[in-house]
């Protein structure tokens, strides 16, 4: 099938933000030289970039920055801020005129930090043609500004849910569910085995728009990967389609027993206490956390699509949803600096450096023979190309995807039914 041209959030911090970091005050650019010139004498001229960073060891950007310093000479500054606080770190700070020079920013339309929003406002710095032969080919919309490409998008990031097959057996659940009659079947036998199939952060509306997602992929963009072009033109609703089946399958999951007890005021920390401490199977979160998750508990966790109803075919999220983006503020030096650093990210031997230092997908390509192993489950899915990028890249505004986070949280809480939620995601659609 092909992919939903449609991209996302799609790491953890920018979408689910599942774990917490140290919140750090923004830096200032480094200064003195020409950009990438270590020569002569002088500093060559530094810049900053602002990440969200799920923990203190998912320091995989600081990494990177570090071998291009290491092997340039040319300083880079990275300052992390949690992924509960970085959307408002990002908009707060452009809007001051004090951001760092670079940021990590969601392709599309579809949030407060997607790069077409940023871009039509003035905030970004257009990007040379280096950066633009980055970006996977049918996607171009959701860089692009009047012909000029504002971000190059770092890694390929599926996102489903990450698995811990050993704590499953424990339980008495033999393999990863083939169905999602098989998953509702394992949601008994995880309660019966003292544990949850799924641990969700209720209470942080992003984690429950993003298990929306996950299980749109299956559900809506799977059978019809143009569904939001559809919705664009009018022909279809939220409210008369395969969406009310998602919100109608997160009912079903809670009132199943497949959420940890206290699903509506879990928080980041149920995700990371959740699947370190074993008492959950499966997180709802970017397949980067089975790499940051397994590397800080010694487990391993494998990324799995969403089940599909029997007989029908599973379908993964998987965009490139992150992407450097430059501060259109920043002075040239620094703006110089950053994009020779960008050109240097976009080499295929870098662009593989990064996804195994973030346990993401190289954006050159996918080979599932190559894949790491927390991904092979998901390979031939990759590989096939039965994968669509996170819908709300492409969702108009950002009002879409706050209903649908806000509208789950009700869900969870017995506050909303399912037609108040479509209703409104329709209505801000059309606002």
């Amino acid at each position: 099938m092909s992919t939903q041209t449609a991209t996302g959030a799609v790491r953890l911090p920018l979408l689910a933000a599942p774990l917490l970091g140290a919140l750090l005050l923004a830096g200032c650019t480094s200064g003195g030289g020409q950009p990438g010139d270590a020569s002569g004498g002088e500093e060559p001229t530094g810049f900053s970039i602002m990440v969200a960073q799920s923990n203190d060891a998912d320091d995989y950007w600081a990494q990177f920055a570090e071998q291009y310093t290491e092997e340039t000479g040319v300083p880079v500054e990275v300052i992390p801020y949690p992924g509960d606080a970085y959307n408002t770190q990002v908009t707060t700070q452009l809007q001051a005129g004090n951001a760092a020079d670079m940021m990590i920013l969601s392709p599309g339309t579809g949030q407060a930090i997607s790069v077409v929003s940023l871009a039509e406002a003035g905030f970004l710095e257009p990007l040379d043609d280096t950066s633009a032969a980055v970006i996977p080919e049918g996607t171009e919309s959701l860089y692009e500004v009047d012909g000029d490409i504002y971000a190059q998008p770092a890694a390929l990031n599926p996102t489903g849910f990450i698995y811990n097959d050993a704590a499953a057996k424990e339980a008495g659940i033999a393999e990863y569910p083939a169905s999602y009659e098989d998953m509702l079947d394992a949601c008994g036998s995880a309660r019966d085995g003292g544990k949850s199939f799924n641990v969700l952060a209720g209470s942080a509306a992003p984690n429950n728009g993003l298990l929306a997602m996950v299980i749109s992929a299956t559900q809506v963009y799977g059978p019809d990967p143009d569904w939001n072009a559809q919705r664009a033109a009018g022909d279809v609703t939220f409210a008369d389609s395969a969406w009310r089946d998602v919100l109608e399958t997160i009912v079903e999951m809670k009132d199943s027993g497949c959420f940890q007890d206290g699903v509506e005021g879990g928080t980041f920390d149920s995700i990371t206490q959740g699947i370190g401490g074993q008492t959950s199977l499966s997180a709802t979160v970017p397949g980067s956390a089975a790499k940051s998750i397994g590397d800080a508990t010694g487990l391993d966790l494998t990324v799995q699509a969403f089940p599909a109803t029997a007989g029908e075919q599973p379908v993964i999220v998987a965009s490139a949803g992150y992407a450097w983006a430059i501060n259109a503020a920043s002075d040239d030096a620094a703006k110089a600096s950053a994009q020779e650093f960008l050109d240097w990210a976009s080499d295929p031997e870098q662009a593989q450096t990064f996804a195994d230092l973030s346990g993401l997908v190289a954006i050159t390509g996918v080979d599932a023979a190559k894949l790491p192993v927390p991904y092979q489950p998901i390979g031939d899915l990759l590989e096939q190309g039965d994968f669509v990028d996170a819908p709300l890249a492409t969702f108009p505004n950002p009002g879409v995807y706050d209903a649908l986070t806000v509208g789950v949280q009700g869900l969870l809480t017995n506050q909303k039914t399912v037609d108040q939620i479509l209703d409104e995601m329709d209505a801000a659609w059309d606002a």
